[in-house]
């Protein structure tokens, strides 16, 4: 069985005590150089998720591991150099006057050397396609280019997991498929876990595995076709599917026999000229 690298054993989370359980005895686990998408309606504990898995909340119940570290207040500096985070506001996250100067600042506070640093600034802001911007200020920046100017900022600490917290819910639709492509060619360049947090199910494509949380709960998990093949299921937890997946099961509905769930654009298509060539 493939090793874990984060993992929640019956954990259990509230904000306040008479208040209602926002995760519920929850098990989840992240395997090392995985993608797992974790979608969920609003108030299903997809944002409290990420929080417990970065430290920035501790549960009531329950237990934490990062890299065969437990969770606690002895551990949790060394557990936020393994896992980073981007949140749905670059904004929040900036703190220099230029590009370079926001993605030195986490190389400064960690204390890495200048000559180690000046080749993690340039990497990260490579991989995500702003190199060339060092000099820029930050709120002159499209939001696209803010959101990856912070992700640069995550990457160059080097964490073995990033979590994307809504990174993409301010942006427009173009803007949210450059991050995606983003992060997918950071994916292909490193050795890293990505959890994208995420209402937007287009997202979830990207993903090798798909958490779905409803009620503090997961609901049910498994590969992305797998989850949208679950088209009303979905709709019953208030979930809806990308436009390719309603589509393929109203054309389903009208007797179009598909070999598989179509994912995108061009799945429908190769799908449709399959049926064709057969009739």
């Amino acid at each position: 069985m493939e090793e874990n690298f984060l993992s929640f054993e019956d954990v259990s989370f509230q904000y306040q005590e008479d208040q209602p359980w926002i995760l519920n005895k929850l098990n989840i686990s992240i395997h090392p150089n995985e993608w797992v998408a974790i979608i969920g309606h609003n108030g299903s504990g997809k944002s409290t998720i990420a929080k417990l898995m970065n430290g920035l909340l501790f549960p009531q119940e329950g237990t934490i591991s990062v890299a065969d570290m437990t969770l606690d207040e002895q551990t949790i500096w060394e557990i936020r150099k393994r896992v980073g985070m981007v949140f749905q506001n670059p904004d929040n996250q900036f703190v220099g006057t230029t590009v370079i100067d926001d993605v030195a600042f986490g190389l400064e506070n960690h204390g890495v050397p200048r000559p180690e640093m000046v080749k993690r600034i340039e990497a990260s802001l490579r991989t995500v396609g702003m190199n060339g911007y060092e000099n820029h200020e930050p709120h002159r920046l499209s939001g696209g280019q803010k959101q990856r100017v912070a992700i640069a900022s995550v990457l160059a600490v080097a964490p073995d997991l990033v979590i994307l917290d809504e990174a993409t819910a301010m942006l427009d639709p173009k803007g949210r498929r450059e991050i995606m492509e983003t992060v997918r060619h950071l994916r292909n360049e490193r050795d890293v876990s990505i959890v994208t947090i995420t209402h937007d199910l287009n997202e979830v494509t990207y993903a090798d595995r798909v958490i779905v949380m409803n009620d503090g709960e997961v609901w049910y998990e498994g590969t992305p076709r797998d989850v949208f093949s679950k088209q009303k299921e979905l709709q019953e937890i208030g979930l809806g599917t990308p436009l390719v997946t309603q589509l393929a099961h109203e054309l389903g509905a009208l007797g179009l026999d598909f070999s598989k769930e179509p994912m995108n654009h061009n799945e429908l298509v190769d799908e449709l000229w399959k049926y064709h060539s057969m009739t």
